[in-house]
């Protein structure tokens, strides 16, 4: 496995947990994923640095899992097929989807996928216009990699407009700025749906609910995710089957039939609106995070062979199945988050919180630092808890956050609230 997040450590704990997997190896891994939890003896997970390509070439093994978008837009899968080894995750080609917001864009109209309109803008000399033909203030995105953090959801025109030539003149984010794509904003719940796919079958996983907002209610930036829940009671089983036809068949189709077929997980980040349609904000060629924490916790059936035969184009769908049970996951931040996170500051309690029931400390910005483990990341950890009922791995997840502490910590009090009809103030 590719990877040093929360989403890294959650597969490989979940593929230890797999018949088919007897040891995972990590590159380059976290502080914690040094060694694999009493539970899962005799099975090995090792963390391992070095280049990825020759790491997996080395270790001889079966399966490579690449969980970051950045080698994937960068053509890892690509480098790997091309030395023999089998590969989940898509090629350069496919991940454009990710890759360049612009190039999304135009593929949804090309393949009749419902996305809000939108302009491409290039030039600061564009700019301005573009802004005016939008009643409103348009959603200002980055059209490149931005590690989460490259959309700005405007209130203004002259709010827009700023952050819209900070991204051109490549102040806010260098190249992945310097082309843009304004959208119409689209009112409504966000949702978040995975399929895995060998390029022509697929499955649909457990949706997820994210919290992109750092805040509370929220307020406050943007961030990569602050927490998530999973099954999430707005996907109904109506709207997740009209997601299967509307949103990931057409795209699936599309990604063939130009010549991309895609191998991987496909994650569709959706809005919900008030009249239950179903818009595309994005899609990413990876699963998500912090998502990924929650869905794996949420399924039945043997990851590995799952991965496996989508790799090999021998995806069987029933591999996978929805679980009977409910997780929440609470990501702790470092202090200064999102703009300067601060690292160095030692972690205490994982093992007290990870003693509560069903209760995993996903590792997702930890360094080890003599006999302690530190933050090394903005987002540090990802408590996560499951449960036959939703208030019940939620009051697991927020107890098992009371035990951890480090200096300047942030974290959502709210995930999942919505849920429960809760205000968020």
């Amino acid at each position: 496995m590719v990877g040093s997040g929360g989403r890294e450590h959650a597969l490989a704990l979940r593929l230890l947990a797999s018949e088919s997997v007897g040891e995972v190896v990590v590159t380059p891994g976290n502080a914690g994923m040094r060694m694999a939890p009493q539970r899962f003896a005799p099975k090995v997970l090792r963390s391992v640095a070095g280049n990825p390509v020759e790491v997996a070439v080395h270790e001889a093994v079966d399966l490579v899992v690449i969980g970051p978008e950045v080698p994937l837009c960068a053509g890892l899968a690509d480098e790997l097929a091309a030395r023999g080894l089998t590969v989940f995750g898509p090629t350069r080609a496919a991940a454009q989807l990710e890759g360049s917001k612009a190039f999304m864009k135009d593929f949804a109209v090309r393949h009749g996928i419902r996305t809000a309109r939108h302009e491409v803008v290039r030039a600061s000399g564009e700019l301005e216009q573009a802004v005016q033909r939008f009643g409103e203030a348009p959603v200002v995105k980055a059209d490149g990699l931005c590690a989460g953090k490259g959309v700005v959801v405007a209130e203004s025109a002259s709010e827009a407009l700023d952050a819209a030539r900070g991204m051109l003149s490549g102040e806010a984010f260098g190249d992945a700025g310097k082309t843009l794509v304004l959208e119409e904003r689209v009112e409504g719940a966000e949702l978040s749906l995975h399929a895995l796919s060998d390029g022509e079958r697929f499955v649909l996983l457990p949706a997820a609910q994210d919290h992109k907002r750092l805040l509370d209610g929220d307020r406050g930036p943007n961030t990569g995710g602050m927490g998530t829940h999973a099954p999430a009671p707005l996907a109904t089983p109506e709207l997740v089957e009209r997601a299967r036809r509307e949103i990931f068949e057409p795209a699936l189709r599309g990604m063939a039939a130009e010549g991309n077929p895609f191998r991987g997980a496909l994650f569709a980040g959706l809005m919900v609106t008030p009249a239950r349609e179903l818009v595309l904000l994005e899609f990413n060629v990876r699963f998500g995070d912090p998502e990924t924490q929650v869905m794996l916790a949420t399924i039945d059936g043997d990851l590995g062979d799952a991965l496996d035969g989508a790799a090999r184009g021998a995806l069987d769908p029933a591999a996978l199945a929805p679980a009977a049970r409910h997780a929440v996951c609470i990501v702790l931040a470092a202090h200064g988050y999102p703009e300067k996170p601060r690292t160095g500051d030692a972690i205490s309690g994982l093992d007290a919180a990870e003693a509560l029931e069903d209760v995993s400390v996903l590792h997702a910005g930890t360094a080890v630092s003599g006999d302690a483990i530190v933050t090394a990341g903005g987002r540090v950890l990802g408590v996560r808890a499951s449960a036959p009922t939703l208030t019940d791995a939620r009051e697991r997840a927020y107890a098992a956050v009371g035990r951890i502490q480090f200096d300047g910590v942030q974290f959502r009090r709210d995930i999942a609230a919505r849920a429960f009809g809760e205000i968020l103030s």
